[in-house]
């Protein structure tokens, strides 16, 4: 670098980003490239091994006739006229269209019903938490009963003071003396 030439500013992060990505720039061209090859090398595998066509992740292999074919991506499954389901293979050799479809299925049926099942051990948790005081409403409860027990006590209390006082003073109501003379 010369002394007197001049530098554009450049951002802090945009170094180590860029340096990043001029790193992974060639992996990424040279695995596209690859793809692209192996791409036209569908119909290459024919009459060959179920394993050097598969290698490819665009290929399908068809067991009734060996013929590596390129896998019709508009379309979820190959169609029939292509191959039919139970000797086409994609992605592993020995799993054809047919079992794989049976065992996802089923995969997704048990991760469907264990969804399911979670969900409703969850809802009656709740419900059974929710009839059941928590903490707080049994503190509460029990300070509630702790006050009326002292409130009753209090009562209790005070009535025997002022029976006390009326004693005192002449003023406690005895029983009607007439009344037992009626009781008998």
């Amino acid at each position: 670098m010369g002394s007197g030439g001049a530098r554009a500013p450049t951002v802090r992060w945009g170094r180590p980003l860029g340096g990043a990505a001029l790193l992974l720039l060639p992996l990424l061209l040279s695995a596209a490239a690859g793809q692209k090859s192996l791409g036209t090398a569908c119909s290459q595998n024919t009459n060959r091994t179920c394993e050097e066509c598969l290698k490819n992740v665009s290929c399908l292999w068809c067991n009734t006739d060996n013929a590596c074919l390129d896998y019709p991506v508009t379309k979820i499954l190959p169609p029939a006229s292509l191959c039919k389901l139970s000797s086409a293979r994609w992605g592993v050799c020995w799993v054809n269209f047919e079992a794989l479809i049976i065992a996802m299925s089923v995969i997704g049926g048990i991760l469907l019903l264990a969804i399911v099942t979670c969900c409703c051990c969850c809802c009656c948790r709740r419900k059974k938490r929710n009839r059941k005081p928590d903490r707080s409403e049994e503190k509460a409860m029990r300070e509630q009963e702790e006050r009326r027990v002292r409130q009753e006590e209090r009562r209790a209390e005070m009535k025997s003071r002022h029976d006390e006082i009326r004693k005192k003073y002449g003023l406690f109501k005895e029983e009607n003396p007439y009344a037992r003379f009626e009781n008998n």
